[in-house]
């Protein structure tokens, strides 16, 4: 019985040991992001947004027009393990931007974020597209280009950037410039440059993943990369606050479709006969609301969405084509019983998104590669 008990004693022992030197040897978290953002919902126009991205780490709260930005004190979310500087809950003078220090648990990686909370300036309602910016699109060295719109109260300072579906393309691209993109700047403008949409093939790798081309668009939002590539349709997230009353669309726009319209049946593209391309170009005003903070690539024309308001949509004819460019001039549409709201209008409660693309099905996958879209002078035009 004294051997057994002893032989418990040292299993119990030895495992013990064991299980600290495993303990002792797992490795210490590396990683230094911060994971989210917060402010009283109650400040809030909308949440934060993070970028992190290998040129960019910030922060930026956008908060409603009575709210004083020189006593703020956000909490942050941060990576396991890691410590922030100044810590989250700090009160800052947010007047000017403010930095935090985010440090990964082994200490060895470090990232700085500028942290941003500003009242949220009204877009510019006319867009040249003479404002367009190169940035990576992949890590392989692809660079594509990104359109910027100015402040209407401050010309040197960019207010919004559109968004594209480049940063997905870029998977497939490699180290390819711009003019590769399904979305870029072009030279051919009615005045100047123009946004210039092309749809183009995926390569193998698209075909592969059964997303073999991709449609040029350009569109007032965001592009979530980590859906790309599971949820394409909800990568694609529409609309930014608007304080305005939007009553109609026009610009100039040429359009010719690829030769061939080929349809996704089954992770393959199908040519259809006797079906030409169409391009499409709308803006939908919309009341966002928690579970709708922007509108998708499911939802964003649906009849039964109870968040649009009004829709301005190029029409039927339009849309199939222009060989020159060609003036349109569209009106927003009012659904029946929808009235605004002045308090939520100018609390920024309402939104705006305006969608362009090459192909009208592209976000389905199906389309004519070789669809070009030429864009320029638009005008969101409000009472």
């Amino acid at each position: 019985m004294k051997i057994f008990r002893l032989m418990q004693v040292m299993t119990v022992f030895f495992s013990t040991v064991w299980l600290s030197s495993c303990i002792e040897n797992e490795p210490l978290n590396a990683e230094c992001d911060i994971v989210s953002a917060s402010l009283p919902e109650e400040l809030l126009v909308r949440p934060a947004e993070i970028v992190d991205r290998k040129d960019v780490h910030s922060v930026t709260f956008i908060v409603k027009n009575f709210v004083d930005v020189t006593a703020l004190a956000p909490e942050f979310e941060i990576t396991p393990g890691a410590t922030i500087a100044p810590a989250s809950g700090t009160m800052r003078d947010f007047s000017d931007p403010q930095e935090y220090t985010v440090t990964s648990e082994d200490g060895q990686w470090s990232k700085t974020y500028t942290v941003i909370a500003k009242h949220d300036d009204p877009i510019a309602l006319k867009y040249s597209f003479e404002n367009a910016r190169v940035v990576p699109a992949n890590s392989q060295g692809g660079m594509c280009d990104e359109f910027v719109e100015l402040s209407p109260t401050d010309p040197n300072v960019p207010n919004m950037v559109w968004a594209s579906g480049n940063q997905g393309f870029g998977l497939t691209n490699g180290k390819k410039g711009p003019e590769t993109y399904p979305t870029f700047q072009a030279d051919n403008g009615v005045v100047g440059r123009c946004a210039g949409l092309v749809t183009r093939s995926t390569g193998t790798f698209g075909a592969m993943v059964g997303m073999p081309l991709a449609a040029g668009n350009l569109f007032i939002g965001k592009f979530d990369m980590t859906n790309a590539v599971n949820k394409p349709l909800e990568a694609t997230q529409f609309g930014t606050s608007f304080y305005y009353v939007p009553i109609g669309l026009r610009g100039y726009y040429c359009y010719t479709p690829g030769e061939k319209f080929m349809e996704l049946v089954n992770r393959k593209l199908v040519e259809v006969p006797g079906r030409t391309d169409e391009c499409d170009i709308y803006a939908v005003f919309y009341e966002r609301t928690a579970d709708m903070e922007y509108l998708d690539g499911n939802n964003v024309l649906s009849d039964d969405n109870p968040n649009i308001i009004a829709v301005a949509r190029l029409d039927e004819t339009q849309r199939k084509g222009a060989a020159d460019w060609t003036h349109f001039d569209v009106e927003f549409k009012y659904r029946p019983d929808k009235s605004l709201d002045p308090e939520k209008l100018e609390n920024g409660v309402y939104a705006l998104a305006v969608v362009m693309t090459s192909s009208i099905e592209g976000a389905k996958f199906s389309g004519a590669i070789g669809s070009a879209l030429f864009v320029d002078e638009l005008e969101v035009v409000c009472l």
